[in-house]
């Protein structure tokens, strides 16, 4: 899912900034003390679950978990993935600096689309529900991520569609583990802290 350096065009890098940069300004206002924790915890989850990663051409595909970390953090998905993606690029060169801004919107922002769908289907008492709202967070989630991440090559040059095609095909069997995964976590989670679920993002 992450874009090295040098394959976006000017345009597409200044845009994922500014996108970003709102993204992250409007995470900030709402960000409370009490997420903090939270924050950090699913900066973590976000930076280890993306360590595994399959090359595809200019970009990668792996887990995200942006779908769990969108349901729990709403807006604060952006602080928690912008966190993760500049440790990954600081420490082992996964993505890089003038990517970082398109790499954290493709990957935060279909997780906050996924929390104003989803998470008011998220509830104790019915954990059936919770699990196919789990699994759809998380399957939506990384398709969105790899259709922007499609989009963004796509704008940078025309004959990226051949890829661009290969990269949203090559994350659908992601998609579904990553929704199963999404899933079994929300149920999980439900038992043991369902106070997470009740907190606004």
């Amino acid at each position: 899912m992450h874009i090295s350096e040098g394959v976006l065009s000017p345009p597409v890098l200044i845009t994922g900034w500014g996108l970003t940069l709102i993204g992250l300004t409007i995470a900030l206002k709402k960000l409370s003390h009490r997420k903090i924790s939270e924050v950090a915890v699913l900066s973590s989850a976000f930076f280890i679950a993306s360590l595994i990663h399959v090359p595809i051409g200019p970009s990668a595909a792996h887990l995200v978990l942006n779908g769990m970390v969108g349901i729990l953090l709403g807006w604060n998905s952006f602080v928690a993935i912008f966190l993760g993606l500049l440790l990954q690029a600081l420490f082992f060169q996964f993505g890089g600096f003038t990517t970082l801004g398109i790499n954290t919107f493709n990957m935060a922002f279909p997780g906050v689309i996924s929390y104003y769908l989803l998470k008011r289907f998220i509830k104790g008492e019915n954990q059936k529900l919770s699990f196919i709202s789990g699994f759809l967070a998380g399957f939506l989630s990384m398709l969105g991520a790899g259709f922007f991440t499609a989009l963004s090559l796509y704008l940078t040059e025309r004959n990226f569609l051949i890829l661009c095609e290969t990269l949203i095909i090559a994350h659908i069997p992601i998609a579904v583990v990553e929704g199963l995964v999404t899933g079994f976590i929300v149920v999980y989670l439900l038992k043991i802290k369902p106070e997470v679920f009740k907190n606004e993002g």
